[in-house]
């Protein structure tokens, strides 16, 4: 029997701890978002954060490994930095953190010492970020359009993505303290 990098079950384990906490955050929009097409696709989305989260799971305990409680992931750094009080900021919340997804499972993806089976994952659930990232960004234009406050959109997503910025940081000087500087970009 093959010894676990227990290394790997911890990144993945972040993942997961991602997904889930998106998922939530979706499911917060579920009682702001009343019309029927925003409840459609957020039905859809919540479900590929669960599935994305599931998929994690799944290769976590393939590679022979259990899931590992995260009490510092992303979003949870997020959170210490700013708590979203209206639509716009969740809105623009949303986006930023959709957009890390799909920056970090494309860069994941790209490096040359990963197992086709996680390869595997890390397409899936890419591939579903395009589409979530679009349709939250659309969601959010028309609606600051609607209510006059493209500005307040803009200042969200600046200041979301700073704190995205800072968080990713902190994550990233983490993963190079488990995996070595060569390993996360």
């Amino acid at each position: 029997m093959t010894q676990v990098d227990q290394r790997l079950v911890l990144l993945m384990s972040y993942y997961r701890d991602a997904e889930l906490r998106g998922a939530n955050l979706l499911f917060r929009l579920l009682s702001h978002l009343d019309d029927p097409e925003s409840q459609t696709k957020l039905s859809l989305h919540l479900a590929d954060e669960t599935r994305h989260a599931w998929l994690w799971t799944k290769r976590i305990k393939d590679l022979g490994g259990e899931p590992v409680k995260v009490d510092d992931g992303y979003q949870r750094r997020i959170g210490l930095r700013a708590v979203p009080r209206n639509l716009i900021d969740i809105l623009a919340l949303t986006v930023v953190v959709e957009e890390r997804a799909f920056q970090r499972y494309q860069e994941h993806a790209q490096r040359p010492d990963v197992d086709p089976e996680t390869r595997a994952v890390l397409h899936e659930v890419t591939k579903d970020e395009k589409w979530h990232i679009s349709w939250v960004r659309n969601k959010l234009e028309e609606l600051a359009r609607e209510m006059g406050a493209e500005d307040q959109m803009r200042a969200a997503l600046e200041r979301y993505q700073e704190i995205d910025r800072l968080a990713y940081e902190e994550l990233l000087a983490k993963e190079r303290a488990v995996f070595g500087a060569a390993s996360a970009s």
